[in-house]
């Protein structure tokens, strides 16, 4: 029996979330969004995402609320994580530290720390000093350790990810 191409005749919660987020780029888009990442041209250049699969992504989760579209200036487009898009934190957190337990072939690549405590964050995303959950703007991404010997990114937005950054923050 082959698989439909949606889920809106199952009436479950993870299928819904899934039609608005279960797509490859869908979430490499989210996970850049909360790096800082904002314009189009950054998150092209960044993931090598084919411009129209790229176009089609950001306006599907502009439509279902994930982000919202601001020009800042005109000509200048922006997309930032609305509230509910900042409410995935916690599911990127954890699919994060699943691919560094179970399919990276470094580990450590990225770490992520609570700011106020300066503590690296668990494997829950909790604080271990101060016990709390962190959203993503009390959470800073750092390079870790897996990230030694690995080659000097050539464009823009991986070069700045070598240096810490705090979540949500525009990337620089």
């Amino acid at each position: 029996m082959p698989l439909g191409s949606d889920y809106a005749s199952q009436a479950c919660s993870l299928a819904r979330a899934l039609e608005i987020v279960g797509e490859r780029w869908t979430l490499l888009i989210l996970r850049d969004c909360f790096y800082g990442v904002r314009r189009f041209t950054d998150l092209h250049r960044h993931l090598a995402v084919p411009k129209a699969v790229l176009a089609a992504r950001l306006e599907s989760l502009t439509e279902a609320g994930v982000l919202r579209r601001e020009e800042p200036r005109p000509g200048r487009v922006e997309y930032l994580l609305t509230e509910r898009g900042q409410d995935l934190w916690p599911v990127l957190h954890a699919l994060y530290g699943w691919g560094e337990r179970h399919a990276a072939a470094v580990p450590g690549r990225r770490i992520f720390r609570h700011v106020p405590c300066e503590a690296e964050l668990d494997v829950a995303g909790r604080c271990p000093v101060c016990g709390a959950e962190p959203g993503p703007g009390e959470v800073e991404m750092c390079p870790g350790p897996g990230l030694a010997g690995e080659p000097e990114p050539t464009e823009p937005v991986g070069r700045a990810l070598l240096s810490p950054q705090r979540l949500l923050e525009p990337l620089t």
